[in-house]
């Protein structure tokens, strides 16, 4: 049971995060190189990129990677928000920022948290200050065509 509720979590997590209409493939290739291109010139540092993913539901707060590495590396995260808060918590709204991606200081600390609506554990980053860094990126996942329905597209595996 917990593997498929996990599933369903992150399944449900990738079809807000990216939706299910029809997605131009030659604008999604050329969002996908500039991504690509910014990644890579990303200067090393004492940092990590978050994309933040909202949903009432659950209590995670969005993917995090090290700056320079694929979105097909990020993980999860519990954010532990005792020394600074999430950028919608410091806005007095939450879910805000669904989508934003951000500039984070701070680490992981090497625990994992269970997070009981999605019934998933998961790595816990504590968070000591932040920058956004746009409100509307490029989608983080890759779109795949189910065979009996080539107009719909499903997201699942990031980039």
């Amino acid at each position: 049971m917990k593997k498929f509720s996990f599933a369903a979590a992150v399944f449900g997590a990738a079809m807000v995060l990216c939706g299910c209409a029809a997605i131009d493939s030659s604008s999604t290739t050329a969002a996908r190189a500039a991504m690509v291109a910014e990644i890579k010139a990303e200067p090393p540092g004492d940092y990590y990129i978050g994309r933040r993913y909202y949903k009432n539901d659950y209590k995670f707060w969005g993917y995090v990677r090290k700056p320079g590495q694929p979105w097909s590396s990020a993980k999860m995260v519990m954010l532990n928000e005792n020394q600074k808060l999430a950028p919608d918590r410091d806005q007095g709204t939450l879910g805000i920022d669904n989508g934003h991606e951000y500039k984070l200081f701070g680490g992981f600390t090497g625990n994992t948290v269970y997070e009981p609506a999605s019934n998933g554990f998961y790595p816990e980053f504590v968070l000591k200050g932040y920058t956004l860094r746009t409100i509307n990126p490029a989608p983080i996942f890759k779109p795949l065509e189910p065979a009996l329905n080539p107009a719909t597209r499903v997201i699942v595996t990031p980039y």
